[in-house]
């Protein structure tokens, strides 16, 4: 798995140089970042009518569970917004605020796009529901963090544990990397569904290595993410494809907390998916009459389709639009139009069969938080990648090899023609 080396971000005079010179944007170090820096690169606040939408509703009332690596809420954008917590994997602390697993970052860096309060007026990541409340449950993601339980019945557990507490809605900015699941999760998500609660799930990163959307994504009735660009397109390397997207958000060069209180950017639908959380807290907050069903129907029919009018593997129903989910005239339903894990489960568990290696045993498979692309720096990108000598360097030079092969045939052959017309005519 490539993982991800958050880009620090530096002070506000050297911002300009350094992205004109190369792709790391360093914003914070020894001394915080001037909040307007901050502030400035939060551009899909503005871009997608967030700053409007708050007019309406903020996420007030609302309470979103993060299932992650932990969340710090002792930073200062999230101080007062983790209201309950837990650990599941028997490394971190009781109120699942120690950062664990193989990339510790993870949980706090989602949890401040998602409600970061600011770290005051004006100042630090303002998240996209910044009035939601918080609950923490860090998932030691890994093959050897020294859990005692599986990631599987870490985060099963973890989901029954927010439904229990309260949540709302429940962000999972993780992946399993195949499509199926254990049936401990079916246990879980369907006790989550019928207790009314919203679960959003990243599509992950092609470019970490994820080319299809793997469980939780791919699970009936989640609301599933893919990323876009600066310019609203498809994301090549920060978003996967698969039919089971729902909607799509922005993904790239978001702006994170991390533990320490420092800020970063990143790409991936890591990031996206707490935007479309938040989004969710917006919308049941506005109106906290609708059920699960129809604040998805909500997100989903206001969406943006990107000049497609059916669901696409790129961007699902479409790209997310903050103020038409909150102020638009949408129908209610009566049944999650993501389809029914219940129906899924009467359907295939009779059919199924574990999954076994080549030796007979059963294979095990490890669900990771899903990983942040990684960014290389200017003179790295003029270097070939494995991705660009496949796809782009060795076809095309077999391309202008055969073209030249062609030319020199063509030209050969005409000077036959010539020598013999000159020897004819002579």
């Amino acid at each position: 798995m490539t993982r991800h080396v958050p880009r620090p971000l530096a002070a506000v005079a050297k911002a300009a140089a350094l992205a004109a010179a190369a792709t790391m944007i360093a914003l914070a170090g020894a001394t915080p970042a001037h909040a307007d820096t901050v502030r400035d690169l939060e551009y899909w606040l503005a871009d997608y009518g967030f700053t409007t939408a708050w007019n309406s509703s903020r996420g007030e009332g609302v309470t979103v569970a993060v299932i992650d690596t932990g969340v710090n809420g002792d930073v200062a954008e999230l101080r007062g917004a983790v209201t309950g917590g837990t650990d599941v994997s028997g490394l971190g602390s009781p109120d699942g605020q120690t950062p664990v697993g193989d990339d510790p970052n993870h949980g706090t860096m989602v949890a401040s796009l998602l409600a970061g309060r600011g770290s005051g007026e004006g100042n630090g990541v303002i998240g996209v529901a910044p009035e939601a409340d918080l609950l923490t449950a860090s998932v030691a993601f890994g093959q050897d963090t020294g859990a005692t339980k599986s990631n599987d019945d870490q985060i099963a557990e973890a989901v029954k544990w927010a439904v229990d507490s309260g949540a709302d809605v429940i962000n999972m900015s993780l992946t399993r990397n195949t499509r199926d699941w254990p049936e401990s999760w079916d246990d879980a998500f369907m006790y989550a569904f019928e207790h009314d609660v919203v679960i959003v799930a990243a599509a992950g990163n092609r470019g970490s290595g994820t080319s299809e959307v793997g469980a939780p994504a791919t699970i009936p009735g989640v609301l599933t993410v893919a990323g876009v660009d600066r310019d609203k397109n498809a994301s090549f390397d920060a978003s996967s494809q698969g039919i089971t997207i729902a909607v799509a958000a922005p993904s790239e060069d978001l702006v994170g907390v991390l533990p320490d209180g420092s800020y970063v950017q990143w790409s991936g639908t890591s990031a996206a998916a707490p935007i479309v959380t938040g989004l969710v807290a917006l919308v049941r907050s506005e109106y906290p009459e609708l059920d699960a069903a129809s604040v998805i129907e909500r997100l989903i029919r206001t969406a943006d389709p990107h000049g497609d009018e059916v669901q696409t593997a790129l961007y699902g129903f479409g790209i997310i639009d903050p103020v038409a989910a909150l102020t638009a005239e949408v129908d209610e339903v009566d049944a999650n139009p993501l389809g029914s894990l219940a129906d899924w489960i009467a359907l295939h568990r009779r059919a199924d069969a574990p999954e076994t290696s080549t030796d007979g045993e059963e294979q095990e498979i490890v669900p990771i938080a899903d990983p942040p692309l990684p960014r290389s720096d200017g003179a790295q990108t003029l270097l070939p990648t494995a991705w660009t000598l496949a796809y782009i360097t060795v076809p095309l030079s077999l391309v202008a090899g055969f073209g030249t092969l062609a030319a020199l045939l063509g030209i050969g052959a005409t000077r036959h023609t010539r020598r013999t017309v000159r020897t004819r005519e002579q």
